[in-house]
């Protein structure tokens, strides 16, 4: 077990290109003339952009030899036999409760449920918008050019074919219940896009699971996510990611930007269960008085699995909050890297923000690195930060063994428990609910 707080030792790691041709569908419908723009600048700034390094502070703790994508390629279509497992795996994993429902499957969609949605409200495969809402598309699709680190990955995926959902709610539309969004997918050096677009307009409300897995275990393959979140005007979007793919190959991107305007609210929820590589990126702005972003994340790290995770809430505006909460519980020889950054503007006074990360160390090869700041530029504001690490206590373990709980349970209680109040905070029983028993069952599987 150890915490660094010091630069490891630098290496010159060996530069491999990553893709030498845009990865885009030969089979793709026809889009706007805009767009097809946009990629080809994407594809441009993409090539010119360097290959990561540790000497960025950007990627500093980072092990960049997961950073070898030279023979990856699109994700194909996968057979009709398969899919029809994929929509029933997903179906069955869903909660009772829904207003839709998409399953993509290495980028293809196949399948699509809308049972509960407002009429007002529009949610549409991403594909789809280009057509049928393309000025309420091209407002708010891929404007976004801060980034923590992750530029070269967000222009590979500006630059490619990509599968997702537009989600836009104009003014006073509440969707009750959770729209859920699948991405599977499969195939060896296979690739997909997803990306995800979600506009809440004045008094507007919704609530969104994305979850990430694998067709079959031991692939190497590689998702590169975008989440867009727009809320202006008392709107309010809770944004729920679900990372599940496999331990031994899978690689997970997962870029996220939320921009909050006035008494907007933004609450953001991480689980990351699975993978051998991910990448999260948070950029949070609070761009109006009364805005308002919650960032919350449970990780269950084990085998050789390295959460990279890094965050910026930076505060724009007066009378502007913030919290950010992150849980980390890691196993084997498993890495967590957190990274955040509290930014308070000039004149953005009378913040509120804070900044927490918590390290469960279950093992003595785990390793948790934390660097948590503050970047303050305004007066009277309120900021806070701190990380820590620390294993479960033996005293601990001794009074549920006490009870009658062997060790093993009493140590997958205390773990459960303390991933938990990360998701407790978020909103919607059902969901915390599945959410729970998805981190319970790699539980057992560790155990």
């Amino acid at each position: 077990m150890s915490l660094v707080v010091t630069s490891p030792e630098e290496t010159t790691d060996r530069v491999i290109p990553w893709c030498h041709s845009a990865p885009i569908s030969p089979t793709e419908g026809t889009v706007p003339d805009w767009y097809q723009e946009l990629r080809k600048a994407a594809w441009t700034r993409f090539a010119n952009l360097p290959v990561p390094v540790r000497t960025n502070e950007k990627w500093r703790f980072s092990d960049l030899q997961h950073l070898r994508f030279d023979d990856y390629s699109l994700a194909s279509k996968l057979p009709s036999d398969l899919t029809s497992e994929l929509i029933n795996r997903a179906i069955s994993e869903r909660p009772e409760h829904f207003a839709a429902h998409f399953v993509f499957a290495n980028g293809q969609l196949i399948h699509a449920e809308t049972p509960a949605l407002p009429e007002s409200a529009v949610c549409v495969p991403l594909s789809d918008a280009f057509h049928s809402h393309p000025e309420q598309l091209r407002e708010h699709f891929l404007k976004h050019e801060d980034f923590v680190g992750g530029d070269k990955f967000a222009a590979l995926h500006a630059a490619a074919t990509l599968s997702g959902t537009f989600i836009y709610l104009p003014k006073a539309t509440v969707i009750e219940h959770p729209i859920l969004i699948h991405h599977f997918v499969g195939g060896s050096n296979s690739m997909i896009f997803p990306h995800t677009l979600i506009v809440a307009d004045q008094n507007s409300k919704v609530s969104v699971t994305e979850a990430f897995e694998s067709v079959a275990e031991n692939e190497e393959t590689l998702v590169v996510g975008i989440a867009d979140l727009h809320a202006d005007h008392g709107g309010k979007i809770q944004y729920v990611a679900l990372q599940d793919l496999s331990e031994s190959g899978a690689k997970h991107v997962q870029l996220q930007h939320a921009r909050a305007g006035r008494d907007a609210a933004i609450k953001i929820g991480y689980v990351n269960l699975g993978a051998e590589w991910v990448r999260n990126e948070s950029i949070n702005r609070m761009v109006e008085e009364g805005a308002d972003c919650q960032v919350f994340s449970a990780n269950l790290a084990n085998r050789d699995q390295e959460f990279d995770q890094r965050t910026l809430q930076s505060h724009e505006a007066q009378h502007t909050t913030s919290d950010l909460y992150f849980k980390n519980a890691l196993y084997d020889r498993s890495r967590t890297i957190f990274s955040g950054l509290i930014q308070v503007h000039p004149n953005a006074h009378y913040t509120d923000s804070y900044q927490s990360c918590r390290n469960l160390m279950g093992s003595e090869e785990a390793e948790s690195n934390s660097l948590p700041g503050l970047e303050i530029d305004a007066d009277q504001v309120k900021c806070s930060h701190g990380a820590t690490s620390g294993t479960i206590s033996d005293d601990e373990i001794f009074y549920l063994q006490s009870r009658g709980l062997p060790a093993e349970e009493a140590r997958r209680m205390i773990t459960l428990g303390f991933l938990n109040e990360s998701i407790q905070r978020l909103e919607g029983d059902d969901l915390k609910a599945k959410l729970v028993e998805r981190i319970e069952r790699k539980f057992h599987a560790l155990s």
